[in-house]
């Protein structure tokens, strides 16, 4: 008869009773002297998609496989049962005759989700399907708990994401995607290594959390009695070590913001920065588009992906604009042609733009740019040249001191990387964040703060430089077609229910 048993439709009290009786059936195992707990390893020569793809050549083979048993069907003398591992899955025959009549009489006792290993000859069934016929079975583990039941997996969001291990057996797709993650973050660091760059480590515990507009977390340390903040950027290290002479550099690490949770962000998430000495914004263009590039065809198989049904171009050359171009293009009005605060507040309260008494001429550009730009950017477009206000680490423009030599990389509406020409100038750098601190007194509290042994590094010298910042997780998404950020994170945050994560 069939085992798979469908936790949703029976009563609680059903449910009850099934997991009492998978506690009795372990207690019976540890009082006959085979308590699975106490295996402490099996040999796995094989894979079951290994094991498939090369069938040809393990036809009539004795192979060892591992795994879950996902579904079973018991027939006297003789059962079938489906064995998933971490590339897919594979049927084994279990045989009385063949296993030994103890050794079958344990077996019709596992349960849908136990742990076993199994050791047999690999054949191919009359209907055609890829099996092993077993010799030998081994429970490694005792499951204790139900499964979802297969033909429906596991679809409540909620508990997926809080038991991403139930949701990674049940649903295939999901383990797909964070296998592609990792072969994605490889591709980037193989990339990168061949360009010469060296992956280096910085700090996670800062005195001063600098680098972007974010606000932090912020903690004590008891050893030194100081409170500190967990890093919100890698950038300030970063070009300390371009200071040091070391040229190229770059970091794949987590980043604390203190902000909300929506399809786009996670309070901790992973961030990838990059420093090229004596190049700038226009070399890290070429870069980034053609990394893009790269690791989408050698993790996709095509530079063609697919996000919400919509086909996006990584093979031809990004889209290259500015942001008073693109906020002339989309919202009709021209910046250049606008000569002050007071004008631009103007032209915001006639476009219905809202904006506070502190933004400046700067900040409200880019309050147009969010407003009536962003939506349009769904193939790959470099935005480039903001205002200055808005950038207090990159280098002005030397024919629109206004504007800096900065970008940032749009696809599906959404920001994917910002990169500059690095602000070299500690002079320049010191009345940066000074404009930062008066920003934050006056409310911003996203604002950075004076860093003074950056501006040291800075007074010893920085070589031109450029740099670049990458969100992984939303390059993880287009490449992936995952819809909101928590479906690439394998722990996103969640609130605490009940006094602990659950």
């Amino acid at each position: 008869m069939g085992e798979t048993q469908n936790s949703q439709a029976v009563k609680e009290q059903d449910i009850h009773q099934l997991l009492k009786v998978r506690r009795e059936k372990l207690a019976a195992l540890q009082e006959n002297g085979k308590d699975p707990f106490r295996i402490t390893k099996f040999d796995v020569t094989h894979h079951s998609v290994e094991i498939k793809d090369n069938f040809d050549a393990l036809e009539g083979s004795t192979v060892s496989v591992a795994g879950r048993i996902m579904s079973k069907r018991v027939m006297g003398k003789a059962s079938f049962c489906n064995v998933q591992d971490i590339e897919g899955n594979i049927q084994s025959y279990v045989a009385r005759d063949n296993i030994g009549e103890e050794s079958y009489a344990d077996f019709k006792k596992y349960d849908v989700g136990d742990i076993v290993g199994m050791k047999g000859e690999v054949f191919k069934t009359k209907t055609g399907e890829i099996s092993i016929h077993a010799m030998e079975v081994t429970l490694l583990s005792k499951s204790l708990q139900i499964l979802p039941e297969k033909y429906h997996g596991l679809v409540n969001t909620d508990i997926r994401y809080r038991q991403r291990y139930t949701d990674l057996i049940m649903n295939e797709e999901v383990k797909t995607t964070f296998v592609k993650r990792s072969r994605i973050i490889s591709s980037i660091r193989r990339y990168l290594d061949g360009l010469g760059f060296l992956e280096v480590e910085t700090p996670m515990l800062v005195s001063n959390a600098g680098g972007a507009a974010a606000r932090p977390f912020e903690t004590h340390y008891n050893a030194l009695d100081e409170d500190v903040k967990l890093r919100i950027s890698l950038e300030l290290y970063l070009k300390r070590l371009i200071v040091g002479g070391m040229e190229r550099v770059y970091e794949i690490g987590r980043v604390f913001r203190n902000e909300g949770l929506d399809t786009r962000h996670n309070p901790e998430f992973t961030l990838m920065e990059l420093y090229q000495a004596y190049t700038d914004y226009n070399g890290m263009m070429d870069l980034t588009e053609n990394m893009f590039r790269h690791v989408a065809q050698e993790v996709c198989g095509t530079t063609t992906v697919s996000y919400g049904g919509v086909e996006i171009d990584l093979g031809s050359p990004f889209k290259r604009i500015t942001m008073v171009d693109a906020v002339k293009e989309y919202a009709g009005v021209d910046f250049d042609r606008i000569q002050d605060t007071e004008e631009a507040k103007a032209v915001a309260d006639e476009k219905g733009v809202h904006y506070e008494a502190r933004h400046t001429k700067g900040d409200i550009l880019n309050l147009f740019f969010e407003e009536f730009v962003e939506v349009h950017l769904v193939q790959p477009t470099f935005v480039m040249d903001h205002p200055v206000e808005i950038s207090p680490l990159t280098k002005r423009k030397s024919d629109k001191p206004d504007y800096v030599e900065r970008f940032e990389l749009f696809i599906t509406c959404r920001e994917m990387c910002n990169a500059y020409s690095e602000l070299n100038d500690p002079i320049d750098q010191r009345a940066r964040f000074a404009a930062q601190e008066e920003a934050f007194a006056a409310g911003d509290e996203e604002a950075n703060h004076t860093d003074e042994d950056f501006l040291n590094a800075l007074e010893i010298g920085m070589p031109p430089t450029g740099g670049i910042g990458y969100g992984i997780d939303r390059l993880v998404m287009l490449l992936t077609d995952s819809p909101a950020i928590r479906d690439v994170l394998l722990f996103p945050t969640m609130k605490t229910l009940g006094g602990k994560d659950q």
